[in-house]
Order: C-alpha cells, then structure tokens, then sequence
C-alpha cells in the first residue's frame, strides 16, 4: 500500500482539493435533511405555535380581523399575555382567543371533547381564506426552505461532479504512469524471464491488474474517506439533536460489524481467487489462439474447447462466489437498517405522542437511520475492492520487482564497432552446471563469413544470442573489437547486429512499418532501397497498396518466403556491422533462395558476417567454418580444408549428399 501510495506524490493537491471537496459534500448530505426537519416543525406544523397581539413593525406581522398577530413575540412574551392558538377538529380549523400559555399548550395535545367545548364556547371557525392570511409566513418559509434545498442539490451536483473529474483523471494519469512503467520494464527484462513467463500472464498484469489499481485511485480512496467521515458526521450530528435516539440508532452497530468482520474475510479469498483464474484463462486464451494452426491441423479443437470450458467454469465459480458473498451481505446490512429503523420510528412516535419530540426531529433521524447505514455498507464494499486493488498491484509489483539479468555498464567503454568478434574460453549454460558451450574459442575478423555447422543441440544458435548478450556466459570472455561485450553499452551493441532468424515475426501494420519498425531514421527511400537489395521490391510492387499494404499479425497473408524477404529487408534497413544468419534460408523454396542467395553476396560485403545453416550447400562460400559437437568446437577451416581433413564436417557433407 506505501508503495501504492508513492503513485499519489505528483497529484497531492489534487488529491487535496478532491478531499476538500468531499467534505463540502458531506455537509451538504448532512444539511439537506436538516431543512426539511425545520420546515417540519417551523412551518408545515406552524398552526400548533400560538400568537398573541403585537405592533405593526413586528417582523412577522400578520393583519386578520383587525387584529395584529405576531408568532416571534408570542415566544418571548409573558405568560400573563393573551393567546391565539389554531386548533383542527372535525377536518375544520377554529381560531381560540385569550388563552393563556399553559392552555394553548393544553389545547395543543387535547382530546377530542376539550376541542368540542372550545368549538361551542364560541371559536371562531376559519375559512380557507383565513389561514391563507393567517399562515402566509408559513408558506413564506416553506418556499425558502425549497430553494435551499434545491440550491443544495444543486451544490452537491457540481461539487460531486468536479470530485469526480479530478479523481478519474488523476487515476487514469497514475494507471496511464504505471502501464508505461510495467510494459517498459517488460521490455528491459531479458529473454531467460520470456522463456518461463506466459504471454497471457503478462498481458493480465499490463492491462487487467493496471484497471483493477485504477478503481483504487479514482474511487476507493476518497470514498473510503468520504465514507468514513459520513458515518463520523452522521453520528456527531444525531448525537447533537437527540442523546437517546442517537443511542437506539447505534444499538445494532456491533451487529454490522460482526457482518462486516465475516464479509471481508470472505470478499478477500474470493478476489484473490477471481484474480487467479482470469490470469489463468488469459493465459489458455493467449497460447492457444496462437497456437490455433496447430490445434486444427491434429484436429483437436473439441480436446482444447473441453479444457477452456473447464477453466472458463473455474472462473464462473469464482466470480459467482464473489457475487454471492455482495448478495448475502448487503441484504444483510439492510435489514439491519430497517430494524434500527423500526426502533427509531416506535420510539420517535411514542415521543412524538408525548410532545418529548417534534415530528421534524424524528424526520431527521429517520432520514440519518437510512443513510448512516448505507456508508457502511459501502465502506466493507471498498475495503474489499481495496483488497482487489491491492493483489492486482501485488502481481503488478511482482513483474516490476523482476530484475534484468543483462543490464549495460554503468560506464559503458566508448566504441565504434567494425566487427571483430572473439570468443576466449567460453563456457556457457542455460541451467547450473549443464554446460551448452565448453572451453569455446575463436576469432572472426572484420569482413569476415564465418558459418557454424553441427548436430541439433551442438550449441551454434547459442553463439549468436551470446554475441547480442542475450545472456551472459558463465567463463570467459566474449569481445568485439577487442571490448569485452559487458564493458559496451547494450543498444550500441545490439544496434550493431543485424539477425535474421528461421522464425520471421511480422507485427500488425504495412509493410513499410515491419521493415522500418517505426524507426523514424529510417526513411521510405530506405526501405524501398533494403527491399530492392534482397529482392523483396518485385513482390511488394505487385500487392494491391504496394508498401502501404495492410499485413496482420505474424503475416498470415504473406508466403513464408515472402516474410523472410521482408526479415533480410528489415535487417538491412538499419545498416549493422555484424549480420546474424540463424538458419535464414530454411523456409525459402529454391526460387527464393536464389534471390536472397544473390541479395547475401551484396549483403554480406563489407560486414562481419556469422551464419548458421543445416544445409551446407548454403555456407560453403564462407571464409571459415567452424564445426560444433556438443558444445565443443572440433574443427575449424575453410569448405575445402575441412573436406581434405576427412573429419567430422565431410561426414556431414556426405550425408546430406546421399540425402
């Protein structure tokens, strides 16, 4: 959560304002039924206030039957002044005259024969024209109290409005802040963690778990805070009007928090589980889609679809079991609700009866019963979506607190790379002592063709990720130009090598993109030109957009010839010093290969270049070939060195000529 936090530093004022705001509105939630609860008592209930007979600049002066009646000084006048009190008897008002106090307080809570002597001695019956004049001041005040509390809907709209605008900015600008971190730092890390790590999981943490962290910082926050305060409010606020019946309101708050104990305790465990599954069908969802061709090829889509149905069942359990503990517990919380209502509504009514209350108050309270529940309700919701934050920025953190193997030098060796590679006794291996590459040594200088041949296994592919550091050797020393590679900063040595690997990966987009990858150096000329060396220019021309033809992912459209075309073009485009060939002709058909086996000989000048091939035919144009047998390197030379010496490379040869 501190670490969470840390997220808040650039957009405290914002978060400061967002919290001045949230009381603002609180007040005003609180206030509104105030109003209404005055009205009540001071208005709607006017005709149960007396009047007495005042002066004309009284300000509340009211002119009926000759007589100047004034409510104001019938409060501050003597008991011994005379009275005029309203009273209702058979759906008729009557006006008594010359009471005293005591006896309009009696009048007020009188039976129904006390009313019917005061109506036979002579009160006045009064017409709906007299109370219009009588009560004018009472209609006076309801019209204010209405448009204070319009006035209060209104505030509370907008100030609620402007809360929600700056917290749903400032979280979709924190969450924006830390998909960039997550997905940036993906890219840092290096190949040892994409070979262990799951695509789906990782497409989880970048885009689910960054939502999940969202809600957080534009909702729960501020409403736990705001809930909080509400709940402290409306105790402070019942407390203040009325000691015994705040009492009774709280009577059942160990209730709640006994519910609300149990329900995070079941909210936690079904989020996590939640959390768990959507993970796992991301990433079922993310292999298998990509490994569709495959599936439908053994015809095992049935196989596949029963164990997505499988999963995709875990997950509607885990996801019904987390809606079933919201619906267990919030029909809870609110018959806890209506019972402490049912307690306020019998107590305030017996009071009421009693004159110990005033109907406005008991309004009051009966508005504050039904909304001090609601925050907690809401406050054991948020802590449990709090708790869903959190785990979604735990598994977040996870990714972020993977440290890169391969990092460049704090102080990398300044370096101009023209190609000189040399292995110096390297030993390597992807697991502990299970070496791939033992004691390996050699030399390819500037300009040079060296290709690298031998069994499945024999460690030749390792080299190439060896000379990018891809990985770091456990012995020994890899250097360019005479620089050990862990002395050069990373994306100058890597901006040196180009590699074309078997496996040609083609993004969403046009051609122009998947040759330049977006690189604004490079410019349209370059590409056309790139793609004319390799001979990549005559099939592009024929697509319909030429270099602005759409291509989806992986290049399902293109011919897997035509995507290596489009991998030596890229390669080329960015001009390296040191090519990389990892079995780049494997999938071209004769009449491609003869294409790019022109285009390489144009390539390859000038550059130092490093070739691994299964098909000797294809390197026997190389300077040196070294020859690799389980991860030793047993011979060395040129085609027609290594065929006199009769070793290992002609028994190699020869097979694939019987073949």
């Amino acid at each position: 959560m501190k670490r969470l936090l840390s997220y808040l530093k650039p957009h405290k004022w914002v978060m400061a304002l967002a919290t001045v705001l949230v009381l603002f509105i609180i007040a005003v939630e609180l206030y509104r039924p105030i109003i209404i609860g005055n009205a009540i008592d001071q208005y709607i209930n006017g005709y149960y206030h007396p009047y007495v007979e005042a002066d004309v600049s009284a300000s509340d002066a009211i002119n009926w039957n000759g007589l100047v009646l004034s409510r104001d000084q019938a409060v501050s006048k003597a008991d011994s002044a005379s009275f005029y009190q309203i009273f209702l008897w058979k759906d008729h008002y009557y006006m008594a005259e010359n009471l005293t106090r005591a006896e309009c307080t009696a009048l007020q809570n009188a039976d129904t024969s006390v009313l019917k002597n005061y109506v036979s001695e002579g009160a006045q019956k009064l017409t709906s024209n007299d109370l219009k004049i009588l009560r004018q001041n009472d209609f006076k005040g309801i019209l204010k109290a209405g448009i204070l509390f319009l006035l209060l809907l209104f505030s509370g709209f907008f100030l609620n409005l402007a809360d929600t605008w700056l917290l749903q900015k400032m979280g979709q600008q924190i969450v924006y802040k830390l998909r960039e971190e997550t997905f940036t730092h993906i890219h840092s890390l290096s190949l040892s963690f994409f070979n262990i790590t799951p695509v789906g999981k990782l497409v989880t943490r970048v885009s689910n778990d960054t939502e999940a962290v969202n809600e957080l910082f534009s909702t729960i926050l501020v409403k736990l805070f705001k809930n909080v305060v509400k709940i402290i409010g409306y105790a402070v606020v019942m407390l203040s009007i009325n000691v015994k019946m705040a009492g009774i309101s709280f009577l059942l708050l160990p209730l709640v928090a006994i519910l609300t104990f149990v329900f995070r305790h079941l909210s936690r465990k079904a989020y996590q589980i939640t959390r768990n599954k959507i993970t796992e069908l991301n990433t079922f969802l993310s292999e298998h889609i990509s490994g569709m061709k495959l599936i439908q090829i053994f015809a095992r889509e049935k196989e596949k679809y029963s164990e997505f149905e499988g999963k995709s069942m875990e997950l509607y359990r885990a996801n019904f079991r987390e809606i079933m503990t919201f619906a267990i517990f919030r029909p809870s919380i609110y018959m806890v609700s209506v019972i402490a209502m049912i307690l306020v509504i019998r107590t305030g009514s017996l009071s009421v009866l009693n004159g110990n209350l005033s109907l406005g108050t008991l309004f009051v309270f009966i508005t504050y019963i039904s909304s001090f529940f609601e925050p907690i309700q809401e406050l054991s919701e948020q802590l449990g979506t709090l708790q869903s934050s959190i785990a979604s920025a735990e598994k977040i953190f996870s990714v972020l607190d993977v440290k890169p193997e391969i990092v460049s030098p704090a102080d990398p060796t300044p370096v101009n790379i023209l190609g000189e590679i040399e292995f110096r006794h390297v030993w390597f291996a992807y697991e502990e002592e299970n070496y791939i590459l033992k004691d390996v040594s050699f030399v390819i200088h500037p300009g040079e063709k060296a290709a690298f041949v031998g069994a499945t296994g024999a460690g030749k592919s390792t080299i190439l990720n060896l000379i990018g550091r891809y990985f770091d050797i456990q012995k020994g020393q890899i250097l360019i130009d005479g620089i050990d590679i862990h002395e050069i900063d990373l994306d100058v040595l890597r901006g040196a090598i180009g590699q074309v690997q078997q496996d040609v990966f083609i993004f969403t987009g046009d051609i122009k993109s998947n040759i330049s990858l977006n690189n604004e150096a490079i410019s349209p000329d370059d590409v056309r030109r790139a793609a004319e060396i390799v001979n990549a220019d005559p099939f592009i021309q024929k697509l319909p957009h030429g270099y602005d033809e759409p291509v989806t992912e992986r290049g399902s459209t293109l011919s897997a010839g035509q995507r290596q075309l489009l991998s030596f073009a890229r390669t080329l485009a960015y001009d390296p010093k040191i090519l990389v060939l990892d079995e780049a002709t494997a999938n071209i058909d004769t009449e491609t290969e003869t294409l790019i086996t022109q285009a390489l000989a144009r390539l390859m000048d000038g550059r130092t270049t490093i070739m691994v091939a299964h098909r000797l035919s294809t390197i026997q144009h190389a300077d040196k070939i070294i020859v690799m047998h389980h991860g030793e390197i047993k011979e060395s030379g040129t085609h027609q060195e290594l065929l006199v010496k009769d070793g290992l490379y002609k028994k190699l040869y020869e097979l694939q000529l019987m073949d």
